[in-house]
């Protein structure tokens, strides 16, 4: 049986893991703080002291670190412990990181002597938890055959992209969607707030029209509640912008929509909001507007 590890188990990591051990997907496990380790322990995965200890009983690591630096960290990248960890492993990250970082990842780890998928999720914390993201594959076909059936285990559907780094050029392009939609859906909330309609209504001709979605219907409700609990932070969001406008300007495409976005979304992190849910995107625009100081703390004050 194939031996499977997981490292990362945050907002993201710990429904993944937990999905795949639901799947009958036997788990080594190692996150830098022990809480989501123990409860994932419960369920049956097999704690490890370190990352070294986890490559070294796994056929194939699965990680979800929060950004680059840490997966360099994570596997001793540019240090001799790094061959000896990656050494006949597939190693997945499953983060969002620069198109760029990930193809040079899978040059070093292809040199010494592993093997390298590129497997960003599309998804929050919520499709995570139902086993609804998607999963992009990206790297050589072997490879992407081994993998993909685990990923299958947490992902509602599972697309193959091509060769590194296609998946996350995939995922880059879906995220300016998802973030400008977003951004746009709070400015419209702000937009009902301002008008001073009832908001019921509000969210009742929205989610009943034909630019409703999973995504749109889940976020306005958080608006209308004032409900800032996590599912993708502010923080997290704002670095994705980032990551979308360097490969814009990458690739000389345009990406007004985008730019205007990545603002607000630093305005809001700057602000304080960053731990908070993207939805709280629309205090950038409140604090713009001179009104939101009392709702922004008491959004604060709510958070998980």
């Amino acid at each position: 049986m194939l031996r499977v590890g997981f490292i990362g188990l945050g907002i993201m990591g710990r429904p993944m893991a937990s999905n795949l051990l639901r799947a009958g997907v036997p788990l080594a496990v190692w996150n830098r703080s022990p809480e989501a380790v123990e409860h994932l322990a419960r369920d049956g995965a097999r704690p490890l002291p370190s990352p070294a200890a986890v490559f070294a009983e796994s056929d194939v690591v699965l990680l979800m670190l929060a950004h680059e630096a840490a997966v360099d960290e994570v596997l001793r990248r540019g240090t001799p412990e790094f061959a000896t960890m990656v050494a006949g492993r597939t190693v997945v990250p499953c983060g969002t990181t620069s198109a760029a970082f990930s193809a040079g990842l899978e040059r070093d780890v292809v040199a010494a002597g592993g093997r390298y998928v590129e497997a960003p999720v599309s998804g929050s914390r919520v499709p995570a938890e139902r086993g609804e993201l998607v999963g992009l594959l990206a790297g050589a076909d072997d490879a992407v055959e081994e993998v993909a059936p685990l990923l299958a285990g947490t992902c509602r559907t599972v697309v193959r992209c091509g060769p590194v780094p296609a998946a996350l050029g995939t995922k880059l392009a879906v995220n300016l969607y998802l973030c400008t939609m977003v951004a746009g859906l709070a400015e419209a909330y702000h937009l009902a707030t301002a008008l001073e309609l009832d908001l019921d209504a509000f969210r009742q001709a929205l989610d009943a029209g034909p630019m409703a979605s999973a995504v749109s219907t889940l976020k306005l409700a958080k608006l209308v509640e004032r409900d800032f609990e996590v599912q993708a932070a502010i923080r997290d969001v704002h670095l994705n912008t980032r990551l979308v406008a360097e490969a814009a300007r990458s690739a000389g495409a345009a990406s007004p929509l985008l730019d205007a976005t990545r603002e607000l979304f630093r305005e809001a992190e700057e602000s304080g909001a960053g731990a908070l849910d993207m939805a709280a995107v629309v205090t950038a625009l409140e604090v713009r507007d001179g009104i939101a100081a009392l709702r922004h703390t008491s959004a604060v004050a709510g958070a998980v």
